[in-house]
């Protein structure tokens, strides 16, 4: 589609979906996060199940993170209609779920208690990769999408604490601002998941958080999403087709040292990462 019709689509888009918020429905579920662990992947496979529906335009809405002073209408109008919801439940006789994947979610120091707040009972998935590969995944995303100016991995993640330092604290401290640095520069930050998963625990509740090791998603796609749908409570219908998407090309290999360097560094969240996941990370093996 021509990129100047798909914004006047888009626009009409939201539009209407203001006016109807009224009528339409909250997520049940989210994909939170990690970036760069394969969320598109399982957001994409998850879309070809008929009772679960993703966002009317974007993959992620990012309320609850960078847009939150919108507020909740605004949030609702990019979700189906009731009548939607209803209209399958009778066809299928289960109710279906409606969801969105903004894996900086996971981050964002604010995140988790606006989540608990406004949507009660919601279930979250969260990706977790081999953070050294994660990392180094990002730098090359952030880098290719313009968002980082400094070429060698090496040299991001000598400067990630200096860039980072006090972003936190500033967002809580004015919740309606964002954080550049804090949104695209945490390289190492965002893969201390034991860390971030423990801000949410208190507030969503264990039972309802689901953590898959990517490694095995990748490796074992029809166990993992079966894995999913019981945790989500629904039926296996029909045969999704898994694919990898938005894998990018690395601008240079990373030096061993600094590999070793950083998996020792990774070492004591990884181990508590394990309780999530049940087994030792993948990565780890």
């Amino acid at each position: 589609m021509n990129p100047l019709l798909k914004r006047s689509v888009h626009a009409v888009t939201r539009t209407t979906g203001r006016f109807t918020s009224g009528g339409r429905v909250l997520p049940s579920f989210l994909i939170a996060g990690a970036q760069r662990a394969g969320t598109t992947s399982l957001y994409r496979a998850l879309s070809q199940h008929p009772l679960i529906l993703k966002p009317v335009l974007h993959k992620g809405v990012h309320y609850f993170d960078v847009a939150y002073d919108r507020g909740l209408s605004w949030y609702r109008a990019h979700f189906p209609l009731r009548a939607r919801i209803s209209k399958l439940t009778r066809r299928y006789g289960c109710r279906p779920h409606v969801f969105e994947s903004s894996p900086y979610y996971l981050f964002h120091p604010l995140a988790a208690s606006r989540i608990a707040w406004d949507l009660p009972g919601v279930k979250l998935i969260v990706l977790v990769r081999d953070p050294v590969e994660r990392a180094f995944s990002a730098h090359a995303h952030e880098l290719a999408r313009g968002f980082e100016t400094e070429f060698s991995f090496a040299k991001a993640v000598e400067l990630e604490e200096e860039r980072l330092t006090g972003t936190a604290e500033g967002l809580c401290a004015e919740p309606c601002s964002t954080s550049h640095a804090h949104r695209h520069h945490g390289y190492l930050a965002r893969g201390r998941y034991a860390e971030q998963l423990a801000r949410f625990e208190p507030l969503i509740g264990r039972d309802r958080i689901l953590v898959i090791d990517s490694g095995r998603f990748f490796a074992e796609p029809e166990i993992v999403y079966d894995r999913v749908l019981e945790f989500l409570g629904l039926p296996h219908i029909g045969d999704p087709v898994f694919e990898q998407h938005n894998a990018r090309p690395r601008p240079c290999p990373m030096p061993d040292s600094l590999r070793r360097e950083l998996t020792d560094h990774f070492e004591e969240w990884d181990t508590q990462l394990s309780r999530w996941l049940g087994a030792t990370p993948s990565w780890r093996r």
